[in-house]
């Protein structure tokens, strides 16, 4: 499958045990904590999509990356491949990933003391964000190196890009909407399903109007196995989506929770895996 787009695409430009009960990630806020490991609940009489995971595909994945961002995109050099952010104080990179076989194909390491979280492609840039080092990084997607590193408030989270703007999440019910030159802040809107704050919100998945997805952006509820689907616009919830027991109980020894979401190539389809998940999924929500 990979092979069959990557030889017509080619060429083509770019169009730890303690921390894991904090980090990767965590948040300050007390609300946040309490509902840190409960499930949203559409109410019956909701006007909310709950949707299943329905497998196409499944592919090898690096079971040692703590996954934080992935995205499938085109590389000069490579062809299809994903961009992965990979998590842990002393353990964080960037990376970019044969999507057929899970070979990291090129790396850069960040410094010791910076945990990975997000990653999203702009037009031009690859933005990498910090956990609670308040550092984003715009990196060179062709090469991973940094063009420049710039600072922002609060926690980083998730991030993507819907064309137009950088959508980030910190964990709170809050997404902000950033410049993807800059990375300032221009806005933000507070997530809600039937009125209720929405807390974890963290890897995300843009979606494009101009795709015919609305422009809606999916995101990971850590410590969950949940994906909602969230109306930027208005901050409302659409659609719940349940993963439980995606992975196999035969290769969830060692792995933690759900986490990483990419589009896949055919409308409708989405790449998902977790940290330390030595797979990843080709699904369709149904």
């Amino acid at each position: 499958m990979f092979d069959e787009k990557r030889a017509t695409r080619r060429g083509l430009a770019l169009g730890a045990a303690g921390l894991l009960a904090l980090a990767g990630c965590g948040t300050g806020d007390a609300a946040a904590e309490e509902g840190a490991e409960e499930q949203v609940s559409v109410p019956e009489d909701a006007k909310v999509e709950e949707l299943q995971v329905e497998v196409l595909e499944t592919f090898d994945h690096d079971g040692g990356s703590f996954t934080q961002g992935l995205q499938l995109a085109e590389h000069p050099e490579y062809g299809t491949v994903f961009y992965e952010s990979a998590g842990m104080y002393g353990e964080s990179d960037v990376r970019i990933v044969d999507p057929g076989t899970g070979e990291v194909l090129a790396s850069q390491d960040l410094p010791a003391e910076q945990f990975a979280e997000g990653l999203t492609l702009t037009d031009s840039d690859l933005w990498q964000i910090t956990w609670q080092e308040h550092v984003a990084h715009r990196r060179d997607p062709v090469t991973l190196d940094i063009v420049e590193s710039v600072e922002y408030e609060g926690e980083g989270w998730g991030i993507c890009y819907d064309g137009e703007r950088l959508v980030m999440s910190d964990g709170s019910p809050t997404l902000r909407f950033r410049d993807p030159v800059t990375f300032e802040e221009t806005g933000s809107v507070d997530v809600t399903l039937e009125g209720e704050p929405v807390y974890q919100i963290n890897e995300l998945e843009c979606g494009s109007a101009a795709e015919g997805t609305g422009g809606q952006v999916w995101a990971n509820l850590w410590q969950t196995d949940q994906i909602v689907r969230i109306d930027p616009a208005t901050g409302e919830v659409g659609a719940v989506v349940d993963a439980t027991g995606l992975l196999p109980a035969e290769d969830a020894a060692g792995a933690d929770v759900l986490n990483g979401i990419a589009a896949g190539e055919e409308e409708g389809t989405f790449y998902l895996t977790g940290k330390y998940w030595p797979k990843l999924f080709l699904v369709k929500f149904v």
